[in-house]
């Protein structure tokens, strides 16, 4: 496929976490919600639901905004084949935390970049298998009161003091954990026309993406 001209790029996620590893790039973006129903189908595995949400993000996006570049990605925790989402509320994040102690999660993640005007479409799905220590009641406690995590799917923020509940991670993009693997990302906007390492001087992104 030829690469567009100058293509304008979009995360289509209201997530913090996957803006704020975007800008790590160092590339210009706006930011613009989806509005995906992110309902399970019914038996659908872990894996299929990351894969169906996120592309169905960036085709949401893209339909708005055809002549851009647009990403969506969605990440969902697997345990033995059981999805666990983002908790809500504490209840449910103590309730998931009990349950992954002393097992290995899953994180898959997926990311999908679209383009309609040129007709680009790539996907791929990234797993992190991550496995926690037989956390007491007591610290599964002190530990939702101190970061509240009660939008990650999991409820835990690796990048922060959740990595205090972990034994160990792997992975093969380490971003993917928080929400956006990079590698991947990095490798379908190449692909679709985004030049990540210009000759031209250094870019630098705004403070905040703008959100459409």
């Amino acid at each position: 496929m030829t690469p567009i001209s100058e293509p304008k790029l979009i995360l289509g996620s209201t997530s913090v976490y996957r803006r704020e590893l975007l800008e790590r790039l160092r590339i210009p973006f706006t930011v613009a919600s989806p509005d995906v129903d992110e309902t399970p189908v019914p038996h659908e595995a872990p894996a299929t639901l990351a894969q169906r949400l996120a592309l169905a993000k960036a085709n949401a996006v893209a339909q708005r905004f055809p002549d851009h570049v647009v990403i969506g990605s969605d990440q969902v925790a697997d345990l033995d084949g059981e999805t666990l989402g983002k908790p809500g509320d504490h209840g449910r994040a103590v309730a998931q935390l009990r349950r992954m102690r002393g097992q290995t999660v899953v994180f898959q993640t997926a990311v999908a970049v679209v383009c309609q005007a040129t007709g680009f479409c790539e996907q791929a799905l990234a797993a992190v298998e991550v496995t926690f220590r037989q956390l007491t009641d007591q610290e599964i406690e002190h530990y939702l009161l101190a970061e509240t995590p009660y939008d990650c799917a999991g409820s835990a923020k690796s990048e922060g003091l959740g990595i205090t509940l972990l034994e160990s991670i792997v992975s093969d993009d380490p971003t993917a954990l928080i929400g956006l693997p990079l590698i991947r990302t990095s490798r379908m906007l190449r692909a679709a026309g985004i030049d990540l390492l210009p000759t031209s001087p250094q870019r630098t992104p705004p403070r905040h993406a703008q959100t459409l």
